[in-house]
């Protein structure tokens, strides 16, 4: 029964996870959604790795928990690029630093859950972005994507424009930091909560 549970938590964490927003960068509007990416992700990390980490009591299941995440991204890249779109369409999220600094906070805390929650969750919420971010900076110009290979199932609202950067205050990462790092914390501690 143990190792069982061990398996169904992995698998709906993970799901869970992926299914909170959209959890692949589609490069056509991967600007746009950065904001809407960052705090769903950064959030469902802490709450899937914190309630998976403190069941098992182990440091470094959440960096595990990440791993499972990216694999399953790169099958979706790989699926999405066998239809033909462009090696770059989807860029896979980069999950797994920000795992490390959770199970890291678990590990040098002495399992404290209590700081794992606060300061893991906070470091989650603060580099999740960033390190989403600079991924982002290295592949093709997703408005260069977007018009070349549109997708019929675009929403409106997910319509390609130009980013705006030049100003802190409309920064994405000013935005999908703060946010994330706000409500990474709430959230985990109910997560938690739900744990115990």
């Amino acid at each position: 029964t143990h190792h069982l549970f061990i398996v169904v938590v992995a698998v709906n964490s993970t799901l869970l996870t992926i299914n909170a927003g959209d959890y692949i960068f589609y490069t056509d509007w991967a600007w746009t959604s950065f904001v809407v990416f960052s705090i769903s992700q950064s959030t469902m990390l802490v709450v899937g790795a914190i309630y998976y980490m403190l069941f098992t009591g182990v440091p470094g299941t959440a960096t595990y928990y990440a791993t499972i995440m990216t694999i399953y991204t790169w099958v979706a890249k790989g699926a999405w690029f066998g239809l033909g779109y462009p090696y770059d369409f989807v860029t896979v999220p980069v999950w797994i630093p920000s795992a490390m600094l959770l199970d890291l906070t678990y590990w040098a805390t002495r399992r404290n859950k209590h700081a794992a929650i606060i300061i893991g969750g906070t470091l989650v919420g603060l580099s999740l972005p960033v390190f989403n971010m600079i991924n982002l900076l290295l592949i093709a110009d997703p408005l260069e994507t977007a018009f070349k290979y549109p997708r019929p199932t675009l929403p409106p609202y997910m319509t390609p424009i130009e980013p705006q950067v030049g100003k802190f205050y409309n920064s994405p990462v000013a935005l999908g930091s703060g946010a994330g790092a706000v409500l990474s914390v709430p959230i985990a501690a109910l997560g938690a909560k739900l744990n115990t």
